[in-house]
């Protein structure tokens, strides 16, 4: 069940005209910046003239966004095969229906791993975690709306340059530690999050949490006993990673755990 991708000349055709169209206009909006009026009508006529073959063999260097999928596709599966230094054996993926089925648990010592097909998220949960989960919690509330800190332990490894580029597992002060503040709405079972401090703070230097982090909330419990705390790992896909995996098209693995803050 792992991905499979096959690229049309429908894809590759799209993604040049969207190339094409989005040269043209910084271009233009460029020009039209700097020129009068009458002179902007001018150029912009003969810039349409002229530029048509340019652009269309520019669209013809480098990777498309159809083949950076297709190469990202290629990573997350060779990684889930075993290919890295972290697992002992390849991954066994299961089903949503399976995942239902098991309890909403994973097998760890089979390797399993969940696929959420409509985002590509790969998980496993490899401790549920003592407390309540998000959604619990929000049928205690009368709004239905819940707010809660969590900090987070993590590490974040690179599959395609197979390299951890961001953790903070050796700090043993929880003050350094990763910090999130998160909403969950029970009506329109959705998260909202923002990082507050922390190393992917600092890293990426947006407070925005990657949406393939909130997914497993749906599944762990939330507590402050660190002896059982919720653990997951997790393959994210550029659609639900950090800002830096969306524009170079980059896959992530994570190690997470989650801890009810105060």
């Amino acid at each position: 069940m792992l991905w499979t991708s096959i690229v049309t000349d429908k894809d590759r055709e799209q993604e040049k005209n969207i190339r094409i169209y989005t040269i043209y206009k910084v271009m233009l909006m460029h020009i039209k910046q700097n020129t009068s009026h009458i002179k902007y009508l001018v150029v912009m006529v003969a810039f349409s003239l002229m530029s048509a073959p340019l652009l269309l063999t520019s669209c013809d260097d480098g990777e498309t966004y159809a083949e950076m999928k297709e190469k990202e596709r290629d990573a997350i599966n060779s990684f889930l095969q075993g290919n890295n230094s972290i697992f002992d054996a390849p991954a066994k993926i299961i089903s949503e229906a399976e995942f239902a089925n098991n309890g909403y648990l994973t097998d760890t010592l089979k390797n399993e791993y969940v696929l959420f097909s409509s985002t590509g998220i790969y998980m496993q949960i490899r401790q549920k975690g003592a407390g309540q989960t998000m959604i619990e919690m929000a049928k205690d509330d009368p709004d239905s709306t819940i707010t809660r800190s969590i900090i987070c332990r993590f590490y974040e490894y690179d599959i395609e340059a197979a390299s951890v580029t961001a953790h903070n597992l050796y700090s043993s002060n929880t003050g350094n530690l990763d910090k999130m503040s998160c909403t969950y709405s029970q009506l329109s079972r959705s998260y909202t999050a923002s990082f507050t401090s922390g190393v992917m703070l600092s890293t990426y230097s947006t407070s925005v949490v990657p949406t393939g982090w909130l997914k497993p909330l749906d599944y762990v419990n939330l507590g402050r006993h660190t002896d059982n705390l919720a653990k997951v790992r997790i393959v994210v896909p550029h659609s639900s990673g950090t800002s830096n995996a969306a524009s170079y098209v980059l896959p992530y693995f994570y190690e997470i755990s989650y801890e009810l803050g105060r």
